[in-house]
């Protein structure tokens, strides 16, 4: 256990669904800081995400959200800085230098913004069935796929020579795009760089869909 968390605070409750790239995020980055958490599934389906009790936890009903012995917080990027400076583990999750910390946010934007709209959101239409643009989310993934090939031949990870909470925030749509019909096999940087975050201590990994039951 991560010896920052105190020995007498219950584990983080992480309200999710196990489908949910974004709350898979929160779930791998508590992960490789061994931080002892429980998972708390929300019925998206039937609504309990609108519900007043939950929406008093992330207000705009979104997951995932988490409870850390009465710290409430939602948005799966805000989530990762919080842990990340509420438990350091001795490695640089989110560098104090001005550039290495704007770098770092530069990819969490990316996070929030063309993935979120690529891999994202073609996932969200064959897995969830979301009445959004497929082919043109998936020609976005496929640009933005197309812009970080270069930069993950020249480096390791997305931010710098090490891991950060860039990574953790870029892998779990990345890593199943296939999901929503975007092939990774033309990307092989990208694909090695899957595959160095997966052998992070602590690593673990969203269910996965078949992709026999995608449409």
């Amino acid at each position: 256990m991560n010896p920052n968390f105190p020995a007498q605070a219950a584990p983080i409750k992480l309200y999710r669904h196990p489908k949910s790239g974004h709350s898979h995020r929160v779930e791998l980055m508590m992960a490789l800081l061994d931080l002892p958490y429980e998972t708390v599934d929300i019925d998206l389906v039937n609504g309990a995400h609108k519900a007043p009790e939950f929406l008093a936890i992330s207000p705009f009903g979104q997951v995932p959200a988490i409870d850390d012995n009465g710290v409430m917080l939602s948005d799966s990027n805000a989530i990762l800085v919080y842990l990340v400076k509420s438990y350091p583990s001795g490695h640089d999750w989110l560098p104090e230098s001005p550039a290495g910390a704007a770098e770092v946010q530069r990819w969490l934007s990316v996070a929030a913004g063309e993935i979120a709209r690529g891999p994202c959101a073609a996932r969200l239409v064959t897995v969830f069935g979301a009445a959004l643009d497929h082919e043109g989310a998936k020609a976005a993934a496929h640009r933005l796929l197309a812009q970080m090939e270069p930069i993950l031949e020249r480096r390791d990870f997305l931010a710098g020579p090490t891991i950060t909470i860039a990574d953790v925030a870029g892998y779990s749509y990345i890593a199943h795009a296939p999901e929503g019909g975007v092939s990774l096999e033309a990307y092989p940087s990208i694909r090695a760089w899957l595959t160095r975050i997966e052998a992070q201590q602590g690593f673990v990994g969203m269910v996965r869909t078949p992709l026999s039951e995608t449409a």
